[in-house]
Order: C-alpha cells, then structure tokens, then sequence
C-alpha cells in the first residue's frame, strides 16, 4: 500500500505504557490541541453555508461521506453478495428471573464468485419469551469470548464492582438484546484482509488505496444483522440500537452514521478514528491506526496522514462521522483519564459538542454546552449524549444511564429519519 501511495515512510506511533519513552503518549491538555479548527460540516465545498434541512440531506451529508469513503474508512464494493440468515439453534432460558428464547444464527455470504473464501456470520438473538408484540432490540458488537479459553463469559462487565450484566439491565425494560462477533465477518488482522468479507469481493488481492477496511466491514456485518431483524416478528426493527466498546465502538459508530436504519447508539471508548477527534494530541493518535498492527481497519489512502500529510490535512474528523448520525440519538461515554486516557474522553466530547449545529439544523437537541463536564456527570437532555465515567476501559457503568435515556426515545417510537 505505501507503494502504491509512493510513502517512503511512516511516522512512529505513540507509547501507551512506557513513560520512559521520547514516544511516550501525551496527557497534557497544554499540548492537546495542535490543530485546533476543525472542518466545518455545515460549509459545503463550494464554500456556500448550509441552512437548510434540504440541502444537509442533498448536498452536504454526501460531500462528507464521499470524504469519509476515500481518505478513512473506504469504499464498499457494489454489488456484494447476497448474505442468507439460517437459525442453527434455540433454546428457553432465564436470565436472572426473566424467561428468554435464546436464538443463534448463521449468516452465509454467497460465495460461488470465489469458493475458496467462506464467510458465515455469528448472530445471537434473545427476547423475552412472553412478549406480546414486537420489542425494540439492542446488538451489540463483541469479541467471540470462547476464544479465550477460560475467559467464556464477559470479562468487562466484571471490572465495574455491582454492576448487573447489561445484558439484564436490556431485559428488565422489556427489550432483547443480540450479538454479532465482527471477526466472523472479517479478521482483525492485516493477513486477513485476503479473506473475510474483504477478500472475498476482492477476490483474495491487495487492495486499493481507497477499498474498505475492517470498520466498514464490520459495520458492514452489523447492518446484515439488521436485514435479519426487519424479517423477524419478535423484533420491532424501527427501534434497534448498536453498541461497541473500544475498536468495536469505532465499529458500532460508523455502522450507525452509514446505516439510518439503526435508531440509536452507544458509542463506548472509542478514541482514534472512533469518536475522538484526529486532530487531537492525546492519548492513540492517527499514526497508531496507520501502524502495522491496525491499518487494516481504515482505507490504505489514511496512511497519508501519517507520512507525507498530518492530522490537519484530513478532509474531515470526527464530529462529522458523529454529524452523519444526526438527527438520531447518539450516547458517547468513555472512563476518565486513569485507566481509560488512550481514547481521550475529553475529545470525545468535543467531537459531539462540534457535531451540534447539525443536529440543530435537523431539529434535534445537542448536548447543550461546550464545557466538558465532571466526571460522572451524564449529559442527558438531548438528541446527544455523554457521560466519562472512572471504572476505567469498560461500557459496564454506562450501561444503566444509556439505557434510561434510550427508553426516552424508544418510548415515543420511531425515531430514525
């Protein structure tokens, strides 16, 4: 890919750990923000303001998501092939004291252009097993536990003392809950981007600088799960939120901003090319995505801004990939400083401030200040919200005040535009 981008290097990333080293990441809010003005999403490229609904939607949103597709998350191929939704098994459970029907399945992508690249998607549905109508459903995107051998069950929810498992907290308001294993859809690995769901449209070769990476294929896996649930009676699929943590929570919210079917999200510590702006100086930096152990999540055209380019000359950041959301509900946590500093909660919250006027624009609430709150302050009023919290890198204390304030909006309907 540098090759083909004629980079003869890289930028070095920074140290999460190692306190000693000259690459050590920054934690000073002094030297936070080198490039401080940021793409305005409401000025089209003409240079013409955007003051109407009409022309976010026709004009504008496309600008973005062309930037979007070509320089960070890549293209999607057109024409992929056709995912078909089998039900491999069930099963009547309680969680805690709820009944459930517990439901599995497998989503194989067609692939008689390429047989010797499979894809079978891992899908779980649970809803409560005395539903009456269809209830609103939250997927979550996870890491295949199993594969960690004595770690089966949820390790993060563990890390917050007294939390019930959200997956409880979802059923005691009524709702279901689903997961989808991003790796079933397409590996997190650079070797693997020959196979997955990348390399099966791309026939097992190299890509080309603007072809997708792992987050839009990820999100990619999460909307096919989604297909899914608008055939299901048992789920109101007007009413589907996505939720990730860390790498997953850079998936969950691409998903959301490219898909407006998802009617609600929580976006947990997702820092760099997640919710925090690139152009921040703290924590993991737009050279750590372009290195060799996660380039494969973005479009190969993103290592320019390690090399030749820098952070200020991305056409976009993220309060724009938060904007694409608008005018749905969006919920952005992370933890504070000590234990969660890498994906920098404070630029995640001035991503979601920055994403405002666009929300404002389509009639919908934003997180009515620009002052970042104290921790554990839950910013709650609006169409956006946010909360740090101090268990460190886990959703688990955040679980409860997302979902009171999703149940605002699920309450009243549908919501997605």
């Amino acid at each position: 890919m540098m090759e083909l981008l004629n980079i003869k290097s890289l930028r070095r990333g920074r140290d999460g750990s190692n306190t000693n080293s000259p690459y050590y990441a920054n934690y000073d809010e002094s030297k936070a923000n080198p490039f401080p003005d940021l793409p305005d999403p409401l000025l089209l490229k003409s240079g013409e303001k955007v003051t109407t609904a009409a022309q976010w939607w026709e004009q504008r949103r496309p600008e973005i998501v062309e930037d979007f597709d070509r320089e960070m998350y890549g293209r999607v191929p057109a024409n992929l092939p056709k995912v078909v939704w089998q039900q491999t098994s069930q099963t009547n459970e309680l969680r805690g004291s709820i009944p459930v029907l517990l439901r599995k399945f497998t989503g194989s992508v067609d692939n008689q252009s390429d047989t010797n690249i499979s894809v079978n998607i891992e899908l779980t549905l649970a809803t409560p097993a005395r539903q009456t109508a269809p209830v609103p459903v939250i997927l979550q995107l996870t890491f295949d536990f199993s594969a960690f051998g004595r770690f089966r069950g949820p390790p993060r929810d563990s890390l917050f003392a007294g939390a019930t498992a959200w997956q409880q907290q979802v059923l005691t308001k009524g709702w279901g809950y689903a997961t989808i294993i991003p790796t079933s859809v397409q590996a997190d690995n650079g070797n693997g981007l020959a196979r997955g769901i990348i390399g099966l449209a791309n026939h097992g070769e190299h890509r080309q600088p603007d072809d997708w990476g792992a987050l839009r294929a990820w999100a990619w896996g999460a909307s096919r799960a989604l297909d899914y649930f608008e055939t299901d009676p048992r789920v109101d699929a007007h009413r589907v939120g996505i939720e990730g943590h860390s790498r997953y929570g850079k998936a969950a919210l691409v998903a959301m901003a490219y898909d407006r079917r998802f009617a609600i999200a929580y976006i947990s510590s997702s820092g760099e090319v997640g919710a925090k702006l690139s152009r921040r100086n703290w924590g993991e930096t737009v050279e750590n995505i372009a290195g060799s152990g996660e380039s494969h999540w973005m479009a190969g055209n993103f290592l320019k801004y390690a090399g030749p380019l820098n952070w200020n000359h991305l056409p976009v950041d993220a309060h724009e990939l938060i904007a694409l959301c608008a005018p749905r509900p969006v919920f952005i946590g992370g933890g504070a400083t000590q234990g969660d500093g890498w994906v920098d909660a404070r630029g995640m919250f001035m991503a979601a401030a920055a994403a405002g006027p666009v929300y404002q624009l389509l009639g919908a609430k934003d997180l009515g200040t620009t002052n970042f709150p104290p921790t554990g302050t839950a910013l709650v009023s609006g169409d956006l919200a946010f909360r740090q919290h101090t268990e460190g890198h886990t959703d688990a204390p955040n679980w409860p005040v997302f979902l009171d304030w999703a149940g605002h909006f699920f309450n009243q309907g549908d919501h997605r535009n």
